[in-house]
């Protein structure tokens, strides 16, 4: 719990920073804060999240300065301080990060780690980045590659079960490679490699579609059924991501960089949190998190709302239509989040 806290700081300033962003009336007015949007919430909360599960499963002391470092570097980029010294320690967190998996690797040869490496490679190259290069749009690939792949890794962990095809893992590995090689080429050979990146990703997405369990599961009932939702909804956003990206030849911007941005880090990856929630975060705190059918309503909020911003809000340029699906975009994760504290406190005190 206590390398959740700057997590959730990192968290709730990146929300603060969204609303300031859409010109809404946000809690906080720092200017520092937008600067620092999307590093805060990629890889000063999702990173944080993610090291700390790592972290739990390496099962040694020195794998927590992963979360702890990526944790203080959200803390720094929010404090007065030079913003280097916080993109220095974020830095320093993304290689902690990377290094947690090597004797995860070492411990199985296993393809999902080794997946999972390239993601956090990725996260590595982004931080490095954004210390030289301040505009976000450069690092972009870098910061999607990254939640991907180790989202990705994470799905072919949890679904081996009901995978039949021997060519499945090596699919799934072979396409993590080509997404690493093409992110790189965005940086280096932006012609080529934005649309190579962009058809990888949807080659990926193709994977997860037809490998992941999700379309079976989304015909049963309760826990099962709700992760199953969120799951297919997630992976048809990063679809849309994907030919937002493929139809370019350069880094984005205007309304295809709020499209590309929030279809992977909202409606992909958090509806993947929305998701693992309920089965991941009682393996890593040690505490239940008991599904309740209300996880529904900000599951079903926050792709509701992205409609609402990106559809109506960019497709159609309605200003309106833009800040109002951005204010539920936050409503929806806050939702969530207060519901998941009150059912895991509420679990708590009965299991008592």
């Amino acid at each position: 719990m206590v390398f959740l806290l700057p997590a959730g700081a990192a968290l709730l300033i990146g929300l603060n920073a969204g609303l300031q962003l859409l010109g809404a009336d946000a809690p906080l007015k720092v200017d520092r804060f937008p600067q620092v949007h999307g590093m805060l919430l990629v890889l000063s909360f999702v990173g944080t999240v993610i090291a700390l599960e790592r972290s739990v499963a390496l099962n040694r002391a020195l794998g927590y300065a992963s979360p702890a470092l990526l944790g203080v570097a959200g803390l720094l980029m929010i404090s007065p301080l030079d913003l280097w010294i916080g993109k220095t320690v974020l830095l320093a967190g993304t290689i902690a990060m990377a290094l947690v998996y090597i004797p995860l690797w070492r411990r199985q040869y296993d393809n999902v780690v080794l997946i999972q490496i390239l993601g956090a490679v990725a996260a590595i190259a982004a931080a490095g980045l954004w210390l030289r290069v301040p505009s976000i749009p450069v690092v972009l690939p870098f910061l999607v590659t990254f939640v991907v792949l180790t989202i990705a890794g994470e799905r072919l962990e949890l679904a081996r079960i009901g995978i039949g095809s021997p060519k499945a893992e090596p699919l799934l590995l072979a396409a993590g490679f080509v997404l690493l090689g093409a992110t790189v080429a965005t940086l280096l050979w932006p012609a080529v490699g934005y649309p190579l990146y962009g058809v990888a990703l949807l080659a990926l997405v193709g994977w997860l579609l037809g490998y992941d369990a999700a379309r079976k599961l989304i015909r049963s009932t309760g826990l099962p059924r709700y992760i199953a939702a969120c799951l297919l909804a997630g992976y048809g956003w990063l679809a849309v991501a994907g030919v937002v990206l493929a139809l370019h030849d350069g880094p984005l911007t205007g309304p295809s960089y709020d499209v590309a941005v929030h279809a992977v880090f909202l409606g992909f990856t958090i509806s993947m949190i929305m998701a693992h929630a309920p089965v991941i975060l009682p393996a890593v705190l040690r505490k239940p998190l008991p599904y309740t059918s209300g996880f529904w309503l900000p599951a079903g909020l926050l792709h509701l709302s992205l409609v609402i911003r990106l559809a109506l809000g960019d497709g159609a340029g309605l200003h309106g239509a833009w800040v109002t699906g951005g204010v539920l975009n936050v409503i929806s994760i806050l939702l969530f989040a207060i519901l998941a504290i009150w059912q895991a406190t509420h679990a708590q005190k009965a299991a008592a």
